[in-house]
């Protein structure tokens, strides 16, 4: 039998936390797709986030429903017990075992979920659910609802209204408790030695998916059960292009290599990315432009605790990054009017940062009504400033052409501050020489 990642308590006070925040509404989440590509051949699964944050539930064909106010409270739809498909994909929990080892209130098989919705949900003045995350489900979703609709002839009353679950779920997935604060630390952990390891190994005439492959065992090797995301590993002008996932190309002596890569511990991700020489000497110009986005980033790490905005986070991001074009040479003009027409968004087209934990992009709003919010203890998100000079940009100065350098580490907001949780990735240029030549 394969046993749950974490003690399934945490699962349970998850899922108490919810229930007292729905009122007279219900919660459905749905797994995700199962991927299956020509009928037979399957991709490796992974749970939808919020499922998985409520259940510890990882297989796919399942869905919970939370109900307050009313036994049972917490229900799981789950795939039957079938000897035959176990002999091909392996074990399956079933409905009995499920309920017993998760410690939810009831379980049905996936097959009676039409059937046992009216009855779950009589009652209730709304839901909460995510549409087009998993679009088969989502006929089964509507199916349902409207067999709830027809269960109350003459009432007047049409559909449930639906809420958007992800935003639901956000406000509890952004503030990190103990044992996330253990799993994220560990993930960030685990990436950080896989850039190290890559600093230590990349030589020039190895392929960037070479480069790939040596972090990937690293992260597998720890105990990760996959990366957090594809991994950008970008040789010299392939990093100016913010989203490069080819990777299969040869890292030449004299160009840097940007990585942009994070693994995953019991769901939770880190997402490092450093940019380092291929050859492991900086030139002068590539330190000089460098060190110019690293001290951008530190500087705003800085500044982090509980009570600043994101939103002024990402204004003094383009404020710095923007004096730094104009030093360079990239822009010219006064700063205010390059940054109120996007004119920097040229060399810097992304934001500051981003929520990080079960997803690389977390969950969670970064205005509540319309208003930025403060940033709180607890929350966990990346700080990572950029600046990309694409070889083909005539305007530029030649010596920039063809650079790209990205800088982003972790950070949890502490009561009276902030950790970087990826400080053990090398970014100082002396520290990631030492390590390229130890």
């Amino acid at each position: 039998m394969r046993r749950p990642l974490e003690n399934v308590e945490i699962f349970k006070k998850r899922r108490e936390a919810v229930l007292k925040k729905l009122n007279n509404s219900a919660l459905v989440i749905a797994s995700h797709p199962e991927m299956i590509r020509n009928h037979d051949v399957h991709f490796p699964y992974r749970q939808d986030s919020n499922l998985y944050y409520l259940t510890g539930f990882e297989e796919p064909e399942s869905v919970l429903i939370l109900k307050p106010g009313s036994f049972p409270e917490s229900v799981l739809f789950v795939r039957k017990k079938n000897v035959e498909r176990e002999t091909w994909d392996g074990f399956r929990y079933g409905p009995d075992m499920a309920q017993e080892v998760f410690q939810v209130d009831k379980c049905f098989p996936i097959e009676e979920f039409h059937d046992q919705f009216p009855k779950l949900l009589k009652g209730y003045e709304s839901i909460y659910y995510r549409l087009l995350k998993n679009p088969e489900f989502d006929k089964q979703f509507l199916a349902a609802l409207d067999a709830l609709r027809l269960s109350t002839p003459r009432s007047g009353f049409g559909l449930l209204p639906i809420h958007d679950a992800d935003v639901f779920m956000g406000e509890f997935r952004l503030y990190k408790s103990g044992p996330e604060i253990s799993n994220q630390r560990r993930a960030c952990q685990i990436s950080a030695e896989g850039h190290k390891l890559a600093m230590k190994s990349v030589k020039p005439g190895m392929s960037e998916r070479q480069v790939q492959a040596l972090m990937t065992y690293y992260y597998l090797n720890q105990g990760s059960a996959r990366e957090g995301y594809h991994p950008i590993v970008a040789a010299g002008n392939n990093a100016t292009t913010l989203h490069y996932n080819f990777n299969d190309q040869v890292c030449k002596d004299g160009e840097l290599l940007l990585i942009d890569s994070g693994t995953e511990f019991n769901y939770y991700t880190g997402d490092i990315t450093r940019t380092f020489p291929i050859n492991g000497h900086f030139t002068n110009v590539q330190a000089q432009v460098y060190q110019h986005v690293l001290d951008v980033e530190k500087e705003i790490i800085s500044e982090l605790k509980p009570g600043i905005f994101f939103k002024d986070l990402q204004e003094k991001g383009a404020s710095l990054v923007t004096d730094v074009m104009l030093e360079l040479g990239l822009l010219s003009g006064r700063k205010e009017d390059i940054i109120s027409s996007n004119a920097h968004r040229k060399y810097y087209p992304h934001g500051i940062g981003h929520w990080l934990g079960l997803d690389v992009h977390d969950a969670g709003l970064y205005f509540v009504n319309g208003q930025p919010r403060p940033i709180e203890s607890g929350m966990c998100f990346t700080i990572e400033p950029g600046l990309y000079v694409p070889e083909s940009d005539k305007q530029a100065p030649v010596e920039y052409r063809g650079i790209g350098i990205r800088i982003e580490d972790n950070i949890l907001i502490t009561a009276d501050g902030h950790e970087v949780l990826t400080a053990d990735a090398p970014k100082e240029i002396k520290d990631i020489e030492n390590c390229m030549a130890g």
